[in-house]
This record gives structure tokens, sequence and C-alpha cells, in this order.
């Protein structure tokens, strides 16, 4: 029968030659401190939101998503569309876009605040988005709930949140099964009134042409004077002349005889 001493020895040694081995091939992990989340690691982790994923490193939304998580405190909120859902747009639509209208698109489906499943319950409509104002025919967007069901509408399209695929350390990001289209991109434009026909202008009154005024002759005027008579002078004249031819007609005669 083995010396109880050298069993209890020989026990201990080959539990220390065990727990040795194994502390070597396999040493323990230290723990990794909790930090701000990553959405691009969210999405990618998620299998789902490549085309999402693709836009949000081509326009550099994503980078700026997790450097506003870094250094704000309000936190933000991330409809992500599924690859299914930009599937179904129009053949063409992302590259009809300009590069700003892409960036506006990605904005639009962000909320620069943190809200839970149960807030969207009692959210003000229009909610405000990343792309800018929330006026009609700018970047609207609202939700409404019915019991576990919440909607989102943009004023083009509706669709109904499907899942929450992260919600902790002020962010929540949730799944939507449409690309969410904001009225400032894809609205019809709502056409612009017609010009109110110019009045009509009242015919000009035809104007007589100006005649030169005439000139009137200013009267003579009367010289006082004493009015000559000449049918006297006349008169006598005329006596003058009988008067001489007479006298000549006798003068001849006197001289003939």
């Amino acid at each position: 029968m083995m010396n109880p001493i050298l069993f209890f020895l020989s026990l201990t040694l080959l539990f220390h030659s065990h727990f040795s081995t194994t502390q070597a091939q396999s040493p323990a992990a230290s723990p990794v401190p909790a930090g701000r989340p990553n959405i691009m690691k969210i999405l990618e982790k998620d299998g789902r939101f490549t085309l999402f994923l693709r836009l949000l490193k081509s326009t550099s939304v994503g980078s700026q998503i997790n450097a506003q998580l870094k250094d704000s405190n309000n936190g933000l909120t991330v409809f992500a569309p599924t690859d299914a859902a930009f599937s179904s747009l129009k053949q063409g639509t992302l590259n009809s876009l300009t590069d700003e209208q892409q960036i506006q698109l990605l904005q639009f489906h962000i909320l620069p605040t943190f809200i839970t499943p149960a807030q969207f319950q009692t959210a003000t409509n229009p909610l405000r988005t990343q792309a800018g104002g929330s006026d009609p025919g700018e970047f609207p967007l609202n939700v409404t709930s019915s019991g576990n069901i919440v909607k989102v509408s943009t004023g083009v399209m509706n669709t109904p949140i499907s899942g929450s695929i992260y919600t902790a350390n002020r962010l929540a990001v949730y799944q939507v099964d449409s690309v969410l289209l904001p009225w400032s991109i894809f609205g019809t434009p709502v056409p612009k009134a017609a010009p109110a026909p110019a009045k009509a202008k009242a015919p000009a009154l035809a104007l007589a042409p100006l005649m030169p005024a005439e000139k009137k002759t200013p009267p003579a005027k009367s010289t006082p004077s004493s009015t000559v008579n000449t049918s006297g002078t006349v008169s006598l004249t005329m006596h003058g002349m009988v008067a001489t031819v007479g006298i000549a007609i006798v003068a001849s005669f006197l001289l003939q005889q």
C-alpha cells in the first residue's frame, strides 16, 4: 500500500503541473472597458445593412456619427434601411443624386437625440433630423404609433419600424424596411401659380393734332387826319380843259376872218 504522504505529494505535483500548463497555453484575457458604441461595427455585425454601410463610409457620415457619440451627451437615433430596402428603390435612384443629396439622404435617417421605443409613443411631430428643417417641403419626419407598431412617414412614403438593432449607451439603431425618402429631394414639386394676366390698358384718347395758332393781324392804328375829298379836284381839272379847248377854237375862228 502506498504511503499516504507520498500519495498526497504526488497528487499535489500532478495538479500543479496541469494548472501551470493550462495557464501557459491560454492566458486570461484582461477585461475590456466599456466605451462609446461604433455604428459601423454594430451594422457590420448584423450583416443585413451592407448598402447602408457603404454609403455611410463613402460620405463619411458614419465617422461623423461616431464622433458625435464621443463628444455629445444627447445621443443619437438611427433608422437603418436593410439591403432589401435599397434594392426596392427605382433603378438608378442613388446614382441620380448629387454628393450633397446623398449626405442629406443619410442625415435624414438620423435624429440628434436618443429615443427609446417607448418614447415614440409620446414623440412630438415633426421630428427634427440632421438633414435640416422639418417644415413642409423640406425634411419633415413624423412617427405614428398604434400599440406596439410605430410607423415613420416622410410625406413621400411611410414604413413601420420592424425591429430594434441596438439600444444602449445613448445610441438607438432601428431597422426599417424602406429607405426614408425626404420630401425635399423626392417630393413632387408644387407647380408655381401662373402669373396674373396683365390688366388691359384703357385706350388712350385720340387727341386732335395741335394746330399752330392763327395769327391775328392787329387792327391798323387810326391816325387822326382830315379826310381829303378828291372829287373836287377832278371836277376842276375837267372844267379847265374844256375852257382851254374852247378858247383855242374861238381864236382859230377869228384868225381866219
